[in-house]
């Protein structure tokens, strides 16, 4: 299992010491949020700021782009040092012209789906996807209550990956936390991106143990 802090709950102040530590803890992952206040109710991070943490850690930064138009603007940031760019599928945006940019780029390549969007929306481009990112929530904010509705989602992802001979990996966002982890787990998820439940806590050594001890096989 792999836990992925989500920056958006750090403490804005001290990125660097927060990135550490939640590196020296155990964190493989660093999830980063980039928000338009169009696509969503909500504004985050540019390539800037990618560009400035980058240097402190050797995590994978997975950058998530909850925007309106990412063509326009992924590549940005790959240059800044994002390992991942994971895009909606909600987006109008032909997501193969991002998938072969970013493989030729030898970077991952995610797509992302709100609660409401079907997998039946990605299955011409499910051999392509690296990631494929469940939202447990209405994306925009953090602190929301998962959706139950979403542990079966998980689910059909891994049994559309199973039957499309797929690769991808599933990681789920938004609602992460000691309770559900086991259940995310058990039906099949292997990203946990979590917010509070790792930055929220003065021991991230020990959130993220609690949050693998659902993923230990």
């Amino acid at each position: 299992m792999i836990i992925a802090p989500s920056l958006l709950a750090a403490d804005a102040g001290k990125y660097s010491r927060e990135i550490a530590e939640v590196e020296s803890a155990g964190a493989e992952f660093l999830h980063i949020d980039v928000m338009d206040g169009h696509f969503v109710p909500n504004l985050s991070f540019g390539p800037n700021i990618l560009k400035g943490i980058r240097k402190d850690s050797r995590m994978f930064f997975d950058v998530h782009l909850m925007i309106e138009h990412p063509i326009e603007y992924f590549q940005s940031f790959i240059d800044a040092g994002a390992d991942g760019i994971t895009i909606h599928a909600e987006v109008k945006v032909d997501l193969r012209t991002i998938q072969k940019a970013c493989k030729a780029q030898g970077i991952k390549f995610g797509i992302s789906l709100r609660p409401q969007t079907s997998l039946e929306s990605i299955r011409n481009i499910i051999p392509e996807i690296d990631i494929l990112l469940i939202m447990g929530i209405n994306p925009g904010f953090g602190g929301q209550k998962f959706i139950p509705e979403m542990y079966r989602k998980i689910e059909e992802s891994v049994n559309l990956r199973m039957n499309h001979s797929a690769h991808y990996m599933i990681s789920v966002d938004g609602g992460v936390d000691q309770e559900t982890a086991p259940l995310l787990t058990a039906a099949g998820a292997d990203i946990l991106v979590a917010g509070s439940a790792v930055f929220g806590k003065k021991d991230r050594r020990a959130a993220i143990a609690a949050l693998k001890m659902g993923g230990a096989q």
